[in-house]
């Protein structure tokens, strides 16, 4: 069973942001969500009673708000890949790589990771991302440049959002 530390971050745009670190780095994040929506999304997927200390995800809290305001363009956190299956993995690093304030199609990730055929599948890992924003699938669009599904904040108005926010800051 893993032992697993949950902080938030708060900010103006996106509501509060809800997340949980491992040992091994960062292993789930909602936004908005409540505290205790999110200790039970944490209990059901981890089987773990997540536990708070706020000197452990201060610096992922921080982060975050920057992010948020239009700061940062890129995250300083590791990831616990162990509850990937493995082409979600792949999918999932490809997106980490896709530059703030750019965009890939669902296609591009799919030839990208040798397998041109596979952009419902890439999309299909995309819609389980447990880790949007730190893992940008608001980056990730359809062929014909439109958006596609996401599941954080307030669907697809976010991730228009969220992409606006960084072409205006990249």
């Amino acid at each position: 069973m893993k032992t697993l530390t949950i902080g938030s971050a708060l900010t103006p745009n996106l509501g509060e942001i809800w997340f949980a670190l491992s040992e091994a780095g960062l292993a789930a994040l909602q936004f908005p969500s409540s505290r205790e929506a999110f200790i039970q999304s944490v209990q059901t997927r981890f089987g773990a009673v997540p536990q708070e200390d706020p000197q452990k995800t201060a610096p992922l809290a921080a982060q975050l708000q920057e992010y948020a305001a239009g700061q940062r363009k890129t995250f300083q956190t590791a990831i616990d890949w162990s509850a990937f299956a493995p082409f979600q993995r792949q999918v999932l690093q490809h997106t980490l790589q896709i530059p703030y304030g750019q965009t890939q199609t669902y296609g591009q990730i799919a030839a990208a990771l040798g397998n041109p055929r596979a952009a419902r599948a890439v999309g299909r890992a995309q819609a389980t991302n447990p880790m949007p924003l730190v893992i940008p699938c608001h980056r990730v669009v359809g062929a014909n440049g439109s958006l596609h599904g996401y599941g954080a904040g307030k669907g697809l108005e976010t991730k228009q959002s969220l992409l606006e926010m960084e072409k205006e800051n990249a």
